[in-house]
């Protein structure tokens, strides 16, 4: 990997009741990290989490990355979903436990090929996104202007053949 960036550390802290407890755990770009916590009926369960990229070539990490970010997946004891859902590179995750037993916390990469590049560059599917939206919007002002093109040209028309007719007296 000549691009020397690889997803790094992601720290979890669940707070249940009272109780608060802390997680710090390393995920590559593909890997599904999973937690298995008891939870009592009717607990409000509040996550923070804060993802960072690490960069080999300094031994450090990277400042925030724009597109990094976790999906966040909750099943309680009948591996029913609870929360299924998408957040960005530093976030909190809230639900509350309706079965008491062992809930599974399920987080992973947003991104299932990691296209970014130290420096800040876009992931290659944002890029390909933005490029879509630009041809979209150069396309409906191209269909705007030659709709207009084509109304100034009927009323011309319309007006030529108006005086055409008066001057040869036929209207």
């Amino acid at each position: 990997n000549n691009l020397g960036v690889s997803w790094a550390g992601c720290a979890l802290l669940l707070a249940c009741i009272s109780t608060g407890r802390a997680l710090y755990f390393h995920i590559g770009e593909t890997e599904k990290k999973c937690f298995i916590e008891e939870i009592p009926d009717e607990t409000m369960v509040i996550g923070k989490y804060r993802t960072q990229l690490w960069d080999k070539q300094t031994g450090s990490f990277l400042p925030s990355t724009p597109g990094l970010g976790m999906h966040v997946e909750i099943k309680d004891p009948d591996t029913k979903i609870v929360l299924s859902r998408q957040y960005g590179s530093d976030g909190r995750f809230t639900f509350t436990s309706h079965t008491p037993g062992e809930h599974q916390i399920c987080l992973h990469s947003n991104s299932t090929k990691m296209a970014l590049f130290a420096g800040g560059k876009l992931y290659r599917e944002e890029r390909f996104r933005m490029t879509s939206e630009s041809t979209n919007q150069r396309v409906l002002w191209w269909s705007i202007t030659q709709t207009l093109i084509l109304l100034v040209t009927g009323v011309w028309q319309m007006r030529h053949l108006k005086s055409f007719f008066e001057a040869k007296k036929l209207v």
